[in-house]
């Protein structure tokens, strides 16, 4: 597992790709260091409080192996933290990383809670269906709290504290909310994990009431 890049940025009035313009806190900035608090890091907010940010949804994480494929796929040149995350890191993909899993990185300690739920704002930003793809694949990257507090530095390292028992990755609990919304059991694998986060247990919780009641 490796940082790649340390991006923050505050919500700000940008053109998107298709002239029109949007407040958002998608633009990051790679910097070389940050205080990382329990609502996130230091210099860094969202636009879109409702969907974005809050505790459970502190840090944004995006695998680096992805940028490859979506470069090739579309054939363009992605900027760093093209997807708005804080944390591009590799070894650390959807397949790897399961939700409750526990990291330190640097001198804070941070906590798997959910799958990203893209929106179009990664499309306005950047011009390309990359919200489509990144629910087909699954490739959404994931959000994490944060469990202790802590200076974060660019060339810190992450590293891996506590494996969650459940064993459920971020890319099978993506595979049952996007594709398999009346797969009960698989429902409940995601709602047994208690390090869930509140809106992804009340998602899930409502996913399941509407496929038991159609079973």
């Amino acid at each position: 597992m490796k940082l790649v890049t340390l991006s923050t940025g505050l919500p700000k009035q940008i053109s998107t790709s298709k002239g029109k313009e949007l407040v958002t806190g998608i633009c990051k900035q790679t910097i070389t260091e940050a205080f990382l608090s329990f609502d996130g890091f230091k210099g860094d907010d969202v636009a879109d409080k409702k969907h974005h940010g809050g505790p459970d949804r502190a840090v944004c994480m995006y695998p680096h192996e992805h940028y490859a494929q979506w470069n090739e796929e579309f054939k363009c040149q992605l900027p760093p933290a093209a997807f708005g995350e804080n944390i591009t890191a590799s070894g650390m993909t959807e397949a790897e990383i399961c939700i409750g899993d526990i990291f330190t990185l640097g001198d804070a300690v941070i906590q798997v809670t959910q799958g990203r739920i893209p929106c179009n704002t990664i499309d306005q930003r950047l011009g390309y269906p990359m919200m489509k793809n990144m629910i087909q694949t699954g490739y959404t990257g994931y959000l994490c709290r944060v469990l202790k507090e802590g200076m974060v530095q660019s060339d810190d390292q992450i590293t891996l504290h506590k494996k969650d028992s459940h064993g459920v990755s971020v890319l099978e609990a993506n595979s049952t909310y996007f594709h398999n919304p009346k797969d009960i059991d698989g429902i409940r694998r995601v709602l047994a994990i208690e390090a869930l986060a509140d809106d992804w247990h009340d998602k899930f919780e409502n996913r399941l009431e509407k496929a038991l009641a159609n079973s």
